[in-house]
């Protein structure tokens, strides 16, 4: 027969309230009483019932990670974060894609607040006043996306950029443009910050291969010496149409992307990029997510961002 918690409070001589609070407030109880109740549940193999656990303490035990986009690779890693972060609590997580709709993002938070105890939101493309009303329904902790008064963690895109930009003026770049990302991107905004009006911008493109495939085309045109990609996907497109077009990577033209996804190190030339510490963020969401479930205040961390070169870019050559 199955172990209940009955059991387990009768082998630990204590209450069953205490082995319920033993497991989901250990805060609660003395240490001494907690560890007896862990190992009376860890020698009959006891698994707690989260249905019922969950009518005694108020929580699911689960939470929400809600992306714009499953299939970019950046995310991955954001989400390996939060599941590894998560699992150390005993913590089941849901995942959900937004296929870079605001509607469907916040639709998909509202479904999800009865289920979970909390939702962490990724590059965020809704509203601030619509976050702000959703931080109000549920507790939320956004992922490079600042909003006041909502628990976020920041990586610093826009610190990124400028040792983007200070990279390529050591390599005599003086003369380069920028590949930008979606115009609603709060993350382009960033990155904009960072050039300091250093670069020539043009157009927003799809975050994507056949984003950076257009974007080339038409920076090619430009005369200039290094294209500057919102990521890497727009980064490897752009890779590809110069390559297509016999025009030499890094020795007419450098390129830069940005996130340091896995492909960054498997195209040829290898990409340089700027390193997002994407799993590290993961962590810490859920780090801020379980403050604002003990009754804490909102927080914002930050995470520093690192450029990694690679053989994408070289000292700069004339293109006239």
């Amino acid at each position: 027969m199955a172990v209940t918690i009955r059991d387990v409070a009768r082998q630990a001589q204590v209450s069953v309230s205490t082995v319920s609070r033993a497991l989901s407030a250990p805060g609660l109880v003395k240490d001494a009483t907690r560890q007896r109740v862990l190992d009376v549940v860890a020698g009959l193999g006891y698994q707690p019932n989260r249905a019922a656990r969950s009518l005694i303490t108020g929580r699911t035990g689960n939470l929400a990670v809600v992306v714009p986009d499953l299939l970019n690779p950046f995310f991955p890693s954001v989400l390996r974060g939060v599941q590894t972060k998560a699992g150390e609590a005993g913590t089941s997580v849901f995942f959900c894609d937004s296929r870079e709709d605001p509607e469907t993002e916040a639709e998909l938070v509202r479904t999800m607040a009865s289920q979970v105890d909390g939702v962490v939101l990724c590059a965020s493309l809704l509203s601030d006043e619509t976050i702000i009303d959703l931080a109000a329904a549920t507790p939320l902790v956004l992922i490079n996306r600042i909003v006041p008064g909502v628990s976020s963690v920041l990586m610093d895109s826009a610190n990124g950029m400028e040792q983007v930009v200070t990279h390529l003026e050591s390599l005599g770049h003086r003369d380069y443009v920028y590949l930008g990302g979606p115009a609603a991107a709060w993350s382009n905004n960033r990155r904009m910050q960072g050039l300091n009006g250093r670069a020539q911008l043009l157009g927003s493109f799809d975050p994507n291969f056949d984003g950076g495939y257009t974007a080339a085309e038409q920076a090619l045109s430009t005369g200039a010496t290094a294209f500057i990609a919102y990521n890497d996907l727009i980064a490897l497109g752009a890779l590809a149409y110069l390559a297509e077009h016999d025009v030499k990577v890094p020795e007419q033209i450098s390129v830069t992307g940005f996130d340091d996804i896995l492909y960054a190190t498997m195209c040829s030339p290898a990409l340089t990029t700027v390193h997002m510490p994407t799993e590290a963020a993961g962590e810490v969401a859920v780090d801020l997510l379980a403050t604002l479930l003990e009754g804490g205040q909102p927080e914002h961390r930050e995470l520093p961002t690192t450029l990694v070169i690679r053989a994408s870019t070289a000292r700069a050559h004339s293109q006239s």
